[in-house]
């Protein structure tokens, strides 16, 4: 039997699958890691930390499937930056995609390039999340690291040079680096002048497919797996999740609640839309594009309000008990701002809140509340893209939500469309397992490999008088943030006033 492995570098895990030609999960294999926040807003990571993940769960597979493997793909969290020395070790912890740290360098830099300018190459404004403000706020506030950096690279694609040797990325990763013409699929040079970052640390741009190097004979030794076999450029994890949702062409939209809320579509060329509130980005399919929506704590927010009450509920009694709270949760919105935001908000000050609040409301309203606000974020998103001419022809839920039919419910109800669910429903690995499949020859294409792709039957239809009823929430819900955002902004700042305590 001939097997793809793909590799998933989270930011909780790293995660393995092994896939047969037909698309069916023959084994897997997780590992768990540390997040740092040094300081509130900063979140960090140790490179290392991934590559020993790597090695546990590589080598897992390994073990069990050795020289049936025919490839591997990358993917992983997107736009952190891994910053090394001439000697390709790394100089500090890696800054993560949720940092955020870095909004007195987004100013700078939309101020030196002029934001038109900056969405008319990158197809996004500057945030706080994407890698090249991290690398000026590197400059600024260590300098003692910055004038060390010889290569910067991607999370997945550290995991890459430990493997291979290479320094390479793929375009759809590269396109959260806010140093990548859109267009062109290749690092702008009038960017990197802009801000004074050489070329030269940047790695070499492939497609998704293509072959980016091979296993080194003695990690292929250490991992049990054959020698010099191909290990694909891969892609940043939400277009490897489009890819293993099928999402290859135009009229599917993939919705995903994990950690972070995604909606993603297909486009066949770059659009931008005109005020940055969507990504523009390169998808995994070569040539073509995605927009894509994120809502930074969707499944975030569950979690958090899990972890808040604190006696040990699980999620699936959680869902149950929002199912016995009528929709509305009588009254109450939630906003799912606990990180900041990005789209369609992008601002890193946005906090989240419960409005509507009665003695009447309990635990139950509370956590329908939280999940009808969460899945509010994600129909703004897709909206934006409706306005832009982007045709839904079809919603494929992904993620954790997705497991649940509850949540699935809840996004039919408040779409106002059909949700349906793929077989295969393993995340960003499964689709860099597709991709491996390309360049070890396999599939002709990466719409061939998207083929092996099923839908399981069951299907979440909307209830038309839940719908009517979600589209007078959604309005009340779209006209919370506008409405506090300048109160959230000073609430973010008196937070990060130092405050000196009263002696007694």
């Amino acid at each position: 039997m001939t097997v793809l492995v793909g590799l998933d570098i989270g930011t909780s895990g790293a995660r393995a699958i092994a896939v047969d030609p037909a698309g069916a999960v023959v084994a897997e294999a997780t590992h768990e890691y540390p997040l740092l926040s040094p300081r509130p807003g900063w979140t960090e990571q140790h490179p290392q930390v991934w590559w020993d993940a790597t090695r546990q769960v590589l080598g897992r597979l390994g073990a069990q499937l050795g020289s049936q493997v025919a490839g591997v793909g990358l993917t992983g969290q997107m736009h952190g930056a891994v910053v090394l020395d001439s000697g390709d070790r790394v100089i500090r912890p890696a800054l993560l995609w949720n940092d955020q740290r870095t909004e007195a360098q987004c100013r700078e830099i939309t101020d030196l390039v002029g934001r038109d300018r900056l969405i008319g190459i990158t197809g996004n404004p500057a945030l706080t999340g994407f890698q090249a403000p991290k690398l000026v706020w590197l400059r600024e506030e260590e300098p003692e690291s910055f004038t060390r950096i010889a290569r910067v690279l991607l999370p997945k694609d550290y995991i890459r040079l430990r493997l291979t040797g290479d320094h390479a990325t793929d375009a759809s990763d590269a396109s959260g680096t806010l140093l990548l013409d859109l267009r062109r699929r290749d690092w702008s040079r009038e960017l990197l002048d802009t801000l004074a970052l050489p070329l030269e640390w940047m790695p070499i741009v492939h497609e998704s497919p293509a072959v980016a190097g091979r296993l080194l004979p003695r990690i292929a030794a250490e991992l049990r797996l054959p020698a010099a076999i191909p290990v694909v450029a891969g892609a940043g994890d939400n277009a490897a999740a489009a890819i293993g949702n099928g999402i290859v062409r135009g009229g599917l939209v993939s919705s995903s609640i994990g950690t972070s809320g995604v909606i993603f579509a297909h486009t066949p060329g770059p659009s931008p839309e005109p005020g940055g509130r969507l990504h523009a980005f390169c998808h995994a399919v070569p040539g073509s594009y995605h927009l894509m929506g994120v809502t930074l704590s969707a499944g975030g927010s569950l979690r958090w309000w899990r972890d808040a009450l604190g006696d040990g509920h699980a999620y699936d009694e959680l869902t149950e008990l929002a199912a016995t709270a009528p929709p509305g949760a009588e009254g109450l919105v939630f906003l799912p701002h606990l990180a900041g935001e990005r789209t369609p908000h992008l601002d890193p000050a946005a906090r989240g809140a419960f409005f509507g609040l009665t003695a009447r409301h309990g635990l139950a309203h509370l956590t329908r509340a939280l999940m009808e606000g969460v899945t509010f974020s994600l129909r703004e998103c897709m909206e934006l893209m409706t306005g832009l001419g982007v045709i839904v022809d079809q919603v494929r839920a992904t993620g954790g939500g997705s497991r649940s039919a509850f949540w699935r419910q809840l996004q039919a109800d408040v779409y106002g469309m059909p949700v349906h669910r793929t077989a295969a429903d393993e995340g960003p690995a499964y689709g860099a397992a597709l991709l491996a499949g390309v360049g070890a020859g396999l599939y002709r294409s990466v719409e061939e490999c998207a083929a092996v792709v099923r839908l399981r039957p069951e299907v979440a239809e909307p209830d038309p008088v839940r719908s009517r009823l979600y589209d007078e929430y959604f309005e009340a819900y779209r006209e919370l943030y506008p409405s506090t955002r300048e109160l959230m902004r000073r609430l973010s700042n008196l937070a990060a006033t130092p405050s000196t305590e009263a002696s007694g």
